[in-house]
């Protein structure tokens, strides 16, 4: 809202039409700011506003809105955008399913405990201890250890996990993958050995664990953005892969846009559920982005590129 002063939902609205956007309904605007929030819907007006003169690479917007905007196109965008989330969702929760498995059954066979061995994963991760700040004189190790058993204490009334804390003191990792995040997923396959990491990431089609890694990073922030109810349309990605060299479309791609890692999902759901129906879902909603007649948004904003649809990944 403007300033620090409480608003009514009528005052609210009366700020954003004095600023230039046209309200085609009033009543069901006013719903919407009931239900959603002003502060949640202006960040889906916000490429509405028109843009300000700035320095080269940055944006700054001013309040009032650019000609041809609707409160309407905004609430469009945020019903497209809640969509989108879900859909990213669906695929993520399949892909960190299939990745815990894989980590699991890949070290437990090494050991049922194989989390809590240093000498089972990577040195640069289990034994180099942190140099400076906070943490220093830790290994990335032991700070993982550290949140694992924040998760534990977490779930800690769960029976499983108090059955095989009873048991062992401490949980084998086809037990702990059940209550890990993919933050703690993806942190792991970092730590582990380069060995291990390729083994599994050759199973996806993909030459080196490296590349799986950073694209675990990734998605493992895309499911912050997408579980925190965060704006996904055209969110600024800040845990980047490169653009993979495999498949030359792929070079055309800003990887500080979502939609690469859109395209990652779907890579990696047509080696985990083929006949998944998610990438007709994804082409289909893309179809449905809802455009508006000033050209204030356009796909371009979430890295959708030209002919992306008749790619092989996608068809």
């Amino acid at each position: 809202m403007a300033g620090t002063d409480w608003k009514s939902f009528a005052d609210q609205l009366q700020i954003l039409k004095d600023r230039g956007l046209t309200v085609g309904d009033d009543t069901r605007a006013i719903g919407y700011l009931e239900k959603i929030g002003y502060y949640c819907l202006s960040g889906y007006w916000y490429p509405f506003r028109a843009p300000k003169a700035q320095p080269v690479g940055l944006v700054f917007r001013e309040d009032h809105f650019l000609p041809g905007s609707t409160f309407e196109d905004a609430v469009a965008l945020y019903a497209f955008d809640r969509k989108l989330r879900l859909l990213a969702l669906d695929a993520l929760e399949r892909i960190e399913r299939a990745i815990r498995v894989d980590v699991a059954h890949l070290l437990g066979r090494l050991d049922c405990f194989a989390q809590y061995d240093p000498a089972l994963l990577h040195g640069n991760f289990a034994r180099r201890a942190i140099r400076k700040g906070y943490n220093a004189g830790k290994t990335e190790h032991q700070l993982w250890l550290g949140h694992q058993e924040k998760l534990i204490h977490r779930s800690r009334k769960q029976h499983f996990v108090a059955h095989n804390m009873n048991k062992h003191g401490r949980l084998p990792i086809w037990v702990a993958i059940e209550i890990w995040d993919f933050g703690a997923l993806s942190r792991l396959f970092a730590g582990m050995n380069i060995k291990d990491q390729d083994a599994i990431a050759a199973s996806y089609g993909l030459g080196t664990g490296r590349e799986l890694e950073q694209w675990l990073r990734s998605l493992s922030y895309l499911r912050n953005v997408a579980a925190h109810h965060s704006r996904m349309w055209n969110v600024n990605v800040l845990e980047l892969s490169p653009a993979p060299q495999f498949d030359q479309n792929w070079q055309s791609l800003a990887n500080a846009r979502p939609f690469m890692y859109f395209c990652i999902m779907r890579f990696l759901l047509a080696r985990i559920s083929p006949n998944f129906s998610w990438g007709e879902r994804f082409k289909a909603l893309m179809a449905e982005f809802p455009e508006p007649a000033n050209k204030a948004v356009t796909a371009a904003d979430f890295g959708l590129v030209q002919g992306w649809e008749v790619w092989p990944l996608w068809t």
